[in-house]
């Protein structure tokens, strides 16, 4: 780890409070989707800028280990991570604070206070739900689909995703919410193919259930194992793996209720 002249002294208390919140600098940019080098530098950049002399850390799917250096005195501390859903936001706040860190215009104080100050931005569930619904109708042109197909894959994917922020909001497991959800998008997207709606009506199943696709998890995956990062490339490969099981499943159950595949289509 990149060594440091140290710009301030600090007492063992200083120490001790210092690496409590570069820990709780990592934990939250591991809850809210960060990739593993970005934790890993943004924290250490933050724990060098505020006097220590070198910081270690571990990275986990389910933990954080930060062990901070000064003057031969060491502290270590764990914390647990629980996963808040992925949100930039919350990301790029943090990467500002560690800017301004290094820049010396804040100290830990102000980090503390301006790390509990931050709020998840969130946009509201009834403007995600039209727009999503509206994306999935547009791949459904995009595979050549017309406007009846476009209708009903809009509407299936808007039910689909309100159906999804509801059961998130009731804290159901996201494997039953993926499967729950790909199940309502294909059932409603059938009814394309069973009324004979537009010229290929089984575009509609195909595109409807495009918002389960989890992309972000898996570029994060690819980045995490690509650079050297290979736990927890893999804890999150097999997230998106398994959530990509499950909206299969759902989907699968929806064909095997109405009888219509659409691929045989």
């Amino acid at each position: 780890m990149k060594q440091v002249s140290p710009r301030r002294v600090l007492s063992r208390e200083q120490q001790t409070e210092v690496t409590r919140i570069i820990v709780k600098v990592a934990q939250m940019l591991a809850q809210f989707g960060a990739e593993s080098r970005i934790i890993e530098q943004t924290t250490v950049r933050i724990g060098l800028a505020l006097g220590l002399e070198s910081v270690e850390m571990a990275i986990s799917s389910s933990a954080i280990v930060v062990t901070s250096l000064y003057a031969g005195s060491c502290v270590t501390t764990t914390r647990r991570v629980r996963e808040h859903g992925i949100n930039m936001q919350v990301v790029c706040e943090i990467q500002r604070i560690c800017i301004l860190v290094e820049k010396e215009l804040i100290g830990a104080i102000e980090v503390r206070q301006r790390l509990e100050a931050i709020v998840p931005f969130h946009y509201h569930p009834w403007l995600v739900v039209p727009m999503v619904g509206l994306s999935c109708g547009a791949f459904s042109l995009l595979f050549g689909g017309d406007w009846p197909v476009f209708l009903i894959t809009s509407l299936a994917a808007a039910v689909a995703m309100r159906v999804r922020q509801l059961m998130a909001r009731h804290h159901h497991s996201p494997l039953i919410n993926f499967a729950v959800t790909g199940f309502i998008a294909t059932l409603l997207a059938s009814s394309a193919t069973f009324f004979g709606w537009g010229e290929q009506p089984y575009l509609a199943m195909a595109a409807s259930v495009l918002l389960l696709v989890p992309g972000f998890p898996l570029i994060n995956a690819v980045s995490d194992m690509v650079k050297g990062y290979f736990n927890m490339g893999l804890a999150r490969w097999g997230t998106a793996t398994l959530l990509t099981m499950s909206a299969a499943l759902g989907i699968l159950l929806a064909m095997s209720v109405t009888g219509i595949w659409g691929w045989k289509v």
